[in-house]
């Protein structure tokens, strides 16, 4: 982390303190994470305070976290089946369940300062309730407008006071969020011209789901740990 951003993170946590949460960042950028029930709050104070100063909303996106971590292959052992290997997986139109894993769906904001020119990144997770709802940030940002419009689109996730929260990518009558991790990747339905009809039909998708990569466990003195570790002599 450069020294700017090390006088950024220290005026951060001088400002909020518990209110954020420092996260690990792979690539070296500040990332935080906020409380829903304080993120309008702290998204305020991002924005008009002059010390910090992030007057823009750069981007948004929705996070599913379902099956973070997990390989879709749950054996050890390699397989000659290869790309012929289907995958169980019960389709998902709707998740009727009551609640949800409170740290499944996240909603993700990368801020940007003009006057400071350095970069945030903030998180916040949905909770447990179904549909997920957290607070919009229009208000705020007016450029989140559409960004939330996406990731409810894609994901579900509604925004309390958005003033137009519908669809934007997907088609009038859309059933499900393509986002989800539960969500086929063929989809759920089809459409084809149906010449009897006169009109385009529509119908249960045909395709069946399976794996698109084999997995393959190579196991030879190549990948001893001995030779691998020994280097160049």
């Amino acid at each position: 982390m450069t020294t700017r951003y090390e006088t950024l993170a220290a005026r951060i946590s001088e400002r909020f303190g518990d209110q954020l949460k420092q996260v690990e960042s792979s690539c070296g950028e500040l990332t935080y994470e906020v409380d829903k029930d304080n993120l309008h709050e702290v998204a305020m104070a991002l924005r008009g305070e002059h010390d910090l100063g992030f007057d823009m909303l750069m981007d948004l996106c929705g996070v599913d976290y379902l099956t973070y971590g997990q390989d879709e292959w749950l054996t050890k052992e390699a397989t000659d089946q290869g790309f012929s290997r289907g995958v169980e997986r019960k389709p998902v139109i709707l998740d009727e369940s009551d609640e949800f894993d409170p740290r499944r769906f996240a909603v993700v904001y990368h801020l940007l300062s003009l006057s400071h020119n350095w970069r945030l990144r903030l998180r916040t997770f949905t909770g447990a309730s179904n549909p997920p709802v957290v607070r919009s940030l229009v208000d705020v940002w007016n450029s989140a407008n559409w960004f939330e419009r996406e990731a409810f689109d894609l994901y579900g996730i509604l925004f309390e006071g958005h003033p137009d929260l519908r669809r934007i990518l997907t088609d009038y009558g859309f059933i499900g969020h393509p986002f989800r991790k539960d969500f086929p990747l063929s989809g759920n339905v089809e459409v084809s011209y149906d010449a009897e009809k006169g009109r385009v039909a529509y119908q249960p998708v045909s395709i069946e789901p399976r794996t698109l990569v084999p997995r393959v466990i190579r196991d030879d003195n190549r990948y001893a740990a001995g030779i691998k570790d020994a280097g160049n002599g």
